[in-house]
């Protein structure tokens, strides 16, 4: 078997963290191939290396003194260098990032240095080759990442390489100048390396055992998941569960790669399998429940709208032309509701207000801001009766009021609206339902 690991920030914030990635790579000779992210927080006030690295390069850009940042950052690895017992030095890698600074290489640039500082000293730990992102890793002239070039690139580069570490968060243009992924997007890299060597297993170890049931925060002590779907995944990860960076599916996705998120800290623990499909039974009719605050609702009516063609297309073009994507757009016979970030629409709600009127001749347009939407989601459903009636009684019996429901015809999951203050509320009263009741 072949297995590539990602090891994200707080599974590398320390030397001591360090030698805890290290032990789980040499524990097993199949993991040949590692992908790091730039050292995380080591305790609640300290700060992530890519904040600084972000901090100290607007101070360059400013043709402000940078030197003492860059010499915090330095310490930072330099500190995890000694904990190790590592004799290489960064002092040269370090005077040519300060070169780039004050020549202004940019935010991209500035912001990949983390992740490819700490590859260095993660293959000099390993005993690994180090492959530099920006080699392996193409984005097209427009900043789109080009998979196929990528695939072919990065999979000759590693195929004649026993083991290697690659580090996450970034690659290059043709041209050799560096892009990065959006923030996260160490677990893309780590996707992309597990497509290319072909590997049996993607390993992303972390700060947590795998996904839960619902979040923390809200619900005390959650369920966790043991096995989760690739479409489950992504409309939990759509909907704010954020264990893994939700564009990081789409490489293994292709090649039916499994991804097993694990604990740097309780190795011991199994985590949580993400795979194409099963036939495994969840042991609760629903996966997970996730959800965000920040909606609201446009309701478009207009009598027999059934009838007249081209009406959605008309009122959606009023969003369109405004800039502004559409949430999720439940209808009736006369009537269409159209959700949206609240932030993004206050703005421009009467220019598009006013495009509706102009496009589609409405009788009437109603607003309602302050919603929240929530995602319960299970492949279990689709199997199970009664699920929505269950939803409607638990949340009727926390007071909730219901102000949209919405169900595709996959029935993996249900979409609920409520107004932002019912949103814990109604997470709590769902989680109860499904989980609790059943425990």
């Amino acid at each position: 078997m072949k297995k590539v690991v990602k090891f994200g920030g707080s599974s590398l914030a320390s030397a001591e963290q360090f030698r805890k990635a290290g032990d789980i790579i040499h524990s097993d000779e199949e993991r040949r191939f590692v992908v790091p992210s730039a050292p995380g927080k080591r305790f609640s006030n300290d700060s992530k290396v890519t904040d600084m690295l972000y901090d100290c390069y607007h101070l360059a850009e400013q043709g402000r003194n940078f030197e003492r940042v860059l010499g915090d950052i330095a310490s930072r690895y330099q500190d995890i260098i000694e904990g190790l017992g590592l004799s290489i030095s960064l002092k040269e890698e370090f005077a040519v990032i300060e070169k780039n600074f004050r020549e202004k290489a940019g935010e991209n640039y500035a912001a990949s240095r983390g992740e490819y500082l700490n590859g260095i000293v993660m293959a000099a730990y390993l005993g690994f080759e180090f492959v530099d992102a920006a080699e392996v890793i193409r984005f097209n002239d427009k900043g789109d990442f080009d998979s196929e070039l990528t695939n072919q690139m990065l999979g000759g580069r590693l195929s004649g390489m026993e083991n290697a570490v690659i580090p996450g968060f970034y690659g290059a243009y043709e041209d050799g100048r560096v892009k990065t992924f959006s923030r996260g997007g160490s677990d893309i890299t780590g996707s992309i390396v597990a497509r290319a060597v072909k590997a049996d297993v993607y390993e992303n170890w972390t700060d947590v055992s795998g996904f839960l049931i619902a979040d923390p925060k809200i619900i005390e002590n959650p369920q966790g998941i043991e096995t989760i779907t690739y479409k489950e995944l992504r409309e939990l990860s759509y909907m704010g569960a954020s264990v893994l960076h939700e564009d990081a599916i789409f490489p293994v996705r292709r090649e039916g790669i499994p991804i097993n998120i694990r604990n740097t800290n309780k190795p011991e623990d199994g985590g949580t399998w993400i795979v194409e499909s099963t036939c495994q039974k969840s042991r609760y009719t629903i996966t997970g429940i996730a959800g965000k605050t920040g909606f609201c609702s446009v309701n478009i009516e207009k009598a027999m709208m059934n009838s007249e063609i081209g009406f959605g297309r008309k009122v959606l073009q009023a969003f369109e032309d405004s800039g502004i994507s559409f949430e999720h757009v439940p209808s009736g016979i006369d009537t269409m509701t159209v959700f949206v970030h609240q932030d993004e629409f206050m703005d421009k709600e009467q220019k598009v207000v006013s495009a509706i009127h102009r496009l589609a001749d409405p009788d009437g347009i109603d607003i309602e801001g302050d919603l929240a939407l929530i995602a319960v989601v299970g492949r279990g459903m689709k199997s199970t009766r009664g699920t929505a009636g269950r939803i409607f009684s638990a949340l009727a019996h926390a007071n909730v009021n219901v102000k949209m429901i919405d169900q595709g015809s996959s029935e993996l999951n249900i979409i609920i609206g409520v107004a932002n203050e019912d949103f814990e509320t109604a997470i709590r009263a769902i989680y109860a339902i499904f989980v609790i009741s059943q425990l």
